[in-house]
């Protein structure tokens, strides 16, 4: 089965032709190595686990969650809670940081616009200080996302190969049949709406608690509150029309790329 993915790609990749720029750097990222990776890994699951396609898929989602996603997860709530363990030293040193370049000003003559240039300099330079201090930079904090989404594509581009018969003939035969329930076709989209309405509903209901546990919340943290909320709902028709397979995918991972 590796070997079936991996000689269907290499058949893509050589029949592949130039395209508009869109077309070409999508064409150019399905064909690219982590996404053969990625069909192998799926093809490979699903040959020594002996699953149904569909039960590999979900299978897949919750090995990279516990691999992948869980430990970064970990660590970057641990990091979230180091920076808001220093928020209150932060506050401290910026008021006398404050006082210190209020009296340096009057000293020196400063004027109201370089005094406040001499504060935000310190003040960044203090800061900086205190994340290497503790080891928890804010930018580490988003090492989540720069691994998930990453992850979350590859994947999906390769059950796009998948389902499209780029991996090989045989492997979209078996995606034809490999579903179950209502949706026992994974290439084609679920004409019941069952599965676009609970990817929907599903994404909703994790904004709405994520909105939940935040008590103060800024004006743009609602902007970005709604929306997600308006995704959530325009993500419905959008389903509709993607092969079922990909909407398992999204449903099993949407969680991930909410945190």
């Amino acid at each position: 089965m590796w070997r079936l993915a991996r000689t269907g790609a290499a058949r893509l990749a050589a029949a592949a032709a130039p395209a508009a720029p869109l077309g070409g750097w999508y064409e150019w990222w399905s064909q690219s190595r982590p996404v053969h990776w990625a069909e192998g890994g799926l093809a490979a699951l699903q040959a020594s686990a002996g699953l149904p396609w569909w039960a590999a898929i979900a299978c897949g989602a919750a090995l990279l969650r516990t691999a992948v996603t869980l430990p970064l997860a970990a660590h970057q709530c641990r990091l979230l809670a180091q920076l808001e363990n220093l928020q209150p030293e932060i506050k401290n040193l910026a008021e006398r940081l404050r006082y210190e370049v209020s009296v340096r000003g009057k000293q020196l003559g400063w004027s109201e616009k370089v005094a406040r240039f001499h504060y935000k300099k310190n003040l960044r330079r203090i800061m900086t200080e205190l994340y290497v201090r503790d080891n928890c930079h804010p930018f580490k904090a988003t090492l989540l996302v720069w691994v998930q989404v990453p992850m979350w594509v590859c994947v999906s581009l390769a059950l796009r190969n998948c389902s499209v018969g780029a991996a090989g003939s045989e492997v979209q035969e078996q995606f034809s049949a490999g579903g179950a329930l209502w949706f026992t076709d994974l290439t084609a989209p679920d004409s019941t709406w069952i599965l676009p309405v609970s990817l929907g509903l599903v994404n909703l209901l994790i904004v709405e608690i994520f909105a939940v546990q935040k008590l103060k919340v800024s004006r743009f943290q609602k902007l970005v509150t709604n929306f997600f909320r308006v995704m959530s709902v325009v993500m419905i028709p959008v389903a509709a029309t993607v092969p079922s397979m990909q909407i398992i995918w999204n449903e099993l991972i949407v969680e991930i790329r909410r945190k």
